[in-house]
């Protein structure tokens, strides 16, 4: 089972400096991340997802691939690549993959203008050693799905930085 938990800073830098530093974990084997957004509440209300995969992107190249591979089949590979690349484009756009887009819009809701939130979705963690590096980044705690005896040990971490 994935635990979820959703950081609120007080701007976007911050909250892609604690992501990087998740990878940084994540290389030393101390976490296992499902997904890793970073929600930026813009000064006009809007909310911008920094995903860690652009679906649309790697659809588009898959498909234009593909497109091109069938398109020699039938002598026309320059369409066939056209034609693939807007339908893997198109599948990419509607595809999700790890924490659901809309939940994390309406999360990030809760932030100020100017705002970010760290959305992590942790499928293993080895808290003692990770709580103490994630500290120094400091953070209010939005939501989790931990127990409430994890969830407050996270809420002590943060606020002791």
């Amino acid at each position: 089972m994935a635990d979820l938990v959703i950081i609120a800073y007080e701007n976007e830098a911050k909250a892609e400096a604690a992501r990087e530093k998740l990878f940084e974990l994540q290389k030393e084997y101390l976490i296992e991340l499902g997904d890793a957004v970073v929600a930026v509440r813009q000064t006009d209300g809007s909310v911008k997802l920094n995903q860690l995969i652009n679906t649309t992107a790697a659809g588009a190249a898959s498909g234009g691939l593909w497109g091109a591979i069938i398109g020699m089949l039938f002598l026309n590979p320059l369409l066939g690549a056209a034609f693939g690349a807007g339908a893997g484009a198109l599948s990419g756009y509607l595809t999700d993959i790890g924490i659901d887009d809309n939940f994390l819009k309406d999360a990030a809701g809760a932030l100020n203008p100017g705002q970010a939130a760290l959305c992590v979705l942790v499928r293993k963690v080895t808290a003692d050693k990770v709580l103490p590096a994630m500290a120094a980044f400091g953070g209010t705690v939005l939501r989790t799905n931990l127990t409430a005896e994890q969830e407050t040990k996270l809420r002590e971490a943060l606020k002791a930085a």
